[in-house]
């Protein structure tokens, strides 16, 4: 149920190709909010609003950064479907799941904004040589500027040419330095999963979630099997919209009667404290990094005001 998060900074294809940097069905990462906070501990993330101010000045950054190459380019929502949810370990909410079942409504509403989406339009209505000029302005020539990490050892590279580099050094200074950060930052939660869902407690959970969805006519092993087995894949008709909500209530009614959803909550508190504290260096250069950022944003949001 989880997926690789991308890269952001590797996409400004990305507001040019797509909807958003980061604007992808599952977007809002679900965590009890006391997690990852035990006393004393010296990273504290940013707010809501400290990561929206960043946000919007990288948009505006864009803007200014394309229009001088001879591009237009929109600032996007940041988060342009809000009803987006992310379960990584099982649906446990029975009124989305009432709602959205598994979230194809929200899969047809993500692609009915990427296709209207303002910037898409303009990028499609390119020549292919002005296309190409386009994705250079935003991702630079040379994609090997720069080197990352991910904390499972996969290397990412960036340019250090193009728009979305160059609204990065202006928001952190240092580009080398907030590209490791970031990529720090966006691969800690699938290792936080994979931690979890390895965990005995974890197993045994699911194997009563497992038993309260047979007795409910749905015998599956997990709710990855369910997924793999019950859900249509890309390109395979969809689902009727009642089957889809059927399946999706009764998964989250058996999180919710075997305790599944309980054990998950808890074991993702306890691995965000221990990877908090196991990465606590790399963390905490990456908040420095963004609250060092606050005051410049705020130079960039009052400048086009």
């Amino acid at each position: 149920m989880t997926r690789r998060r991308v890269k952001r900074g590797t996409l400004l294809a990305v507001a040019l190709g797509c909807v958003a940097a980061g604007a992808v069905i599952a977007a809002a990462e679900q965590r009890p909010p006391d997690a990852g906070k035990p006393a004393g501990a010296a990273v504290r993330d940013l707010t809501t609003q400290e990561k929206n101010r960043l946000y919007q000045a990288e948009q505006l950054l864009l803007r200014t950064c394309m229009r001088e190459h001879g591009f237009e380019y929109r600032p996007v929502p940041q988060n342009p479907v809000p009803q987006a949810r992310e379960f990584p370990y099982v649906v446990d909410d029975v009124a989305w799941a009432r709602k959205h079942g598994y979230g194809s409504d929200i899969q047809r509403e993500m692609a009915r904004v990427r296709e209207t989406d303002v910037n898409q339009r303009y990028f499609r209505s390119l020549p292919p040589d002005r296309r190409a000029q386009a994705l250079r302005a935003a991702n630079g020539q040379d994609p090997n500027g720069v080197t990352a990490r991910t904390l499972d050892g996969m290397v990412l590279r960036r340019s250090t040419e193009g728009c979305q580099s160059e609204a990065d050094r202006v928001l952190y200074g240092d580009l080398a330095a907030w590209f490791q950060a970031e990529v720090t930052q966006d691969s800690l939660p699938e290792v936080r999963h994979k931690r979890v869902m390895a965990d005995p407690a974890f197993g045994r959970a699911v194997t009563q979630w497992a038993r309260c969805m047979r007795a409910a006519g749905h015998p599956y092993a997990d709710p990855a099997q369910l997924r793999e087995e019950a859900l249509p894949g890309p390109g395979e008709p969809a689902l009727a919209q009642g089957q889809e909500i059927r399946l999706a209530v009764a998964e989250a009614r058996c999180a919710a009667d075997s305790g599944l959803a309980r054990t998950a909550h808890a074991l993702d508190r306890t691995y965000t404290i221990r990877l908090r504290h196991q990465y606590r260096s790399e963390l905490d250069a990456a908040q420095r990094l963004q609250r060092g950022a606050l005051p410049r944003a705020d130079e960039v949001i009052d400048d086009t005001r």
